[in-house]
């Protein structure tokens, strides 16, 4: 589905023009709470190199560019084992399908040069490229963009968020991640899900906006990801019919 005129949703991803953005990948999460006696089974980084797989083989071509918009390691003040191992592993899936791999440095994303060095892969704090749709502007969220980016840019790609929706039937409670389409100061702002299905969501009905870029949230529309993706309107409409 088109989010924006020649900007497509494949699940959790988006496709501008020949670039690739994913968001909020986490890995070394299970390891996190496995160290806080959590016991999950370690099956999500496979889970999400098969969903990448996926992904890159709908696209069907070379990519210019993939984006990881923002942490893409779990741990803040280390690198785990686990991180070590399956980041690499997933630079390099991701490299055989682009010229060009980018790591948007999130707040979880502290040390994450030891990593980015051994595959030669830049991490910044932002990234902006030219599109079809307009000048785009890459960052992770958790933090407002300078001024001076906005005048160059018409979009807005961010993460950190983690949005998802929940709505109840009787007792029965469903999640689902979305994607998110608003504004911010007179630029469609976009916000992704993360690309980890074991990372929960921020309930956007319930729970309290963490990114500054996000206002008037009522005022955005909601893609839900499911078996396919489903435009489920303005969140503020999507409130009132669910209280009449």
């Amino acid at each position: 589905m088109d989010i924006l005129k020649n900007i497509k949703i494949i699940d959790f991803a988006l496709l501008i023009d020949s670039t690739l953005i994913i968001a909020d990948v986490h890995i070394g999460y299970e390891e996190a709470l496995n160290k806080q006696g959590v016991l999950v089974p370690r099956l999500q980084f496979a889970e999400m190199a098969g969903n990448m797989e996926k992904i890159l083989a709908s696209i069907g071509k070379q990519l210019d560019i993939i984006i990881v918009n923002g942490d893409l390691k779990h741990e803040f003040g280390t690198i785990s084992e686990q991180e070590w191992r399956n980041t690499l592993k997933f630079i390099d899936l991701l490299s055989k399908h682009c010229d060009e791999i980018i790591l948007i440095k999130g707040n979880h994303d502290k040390i994450l040069g030891p990593i980015a060095r051994k595959r030669n892969v830049k991490v910044l704090e932002n990234f902006v490229f030219r599109a079809k749709s307009g000048n785009v502007l890459v960052l992770h969220g958790d933090k407002a963009p300078d001024a001076k980016l906005l005048k160059e840019i018409s979009i807005i790609v961010i993460g950190h968020e983690h949005p998802a929706i929940s709505l109840r039937d009787g007792r029965r409670v469903e999640s689902s991640k979305c994607f998110l389409l608003g504004k911010y100061k007179g630029k469609n702002l976009i916000v992704q899900p993360s690309f980890n299905t074991m990372v929960p969501g921020t309930d956007i009905m319930r729970n309290r906006i963490l990114s500054p870029l996000i206002s008037d949230i009522d005022d955005f529309r909601v893609y839900v990801i499911e078996d396919k993706v489903y435009d489920f309107g303005k969140l503020g409409k999507l409130r009132k019919k669910l209280s009449d």
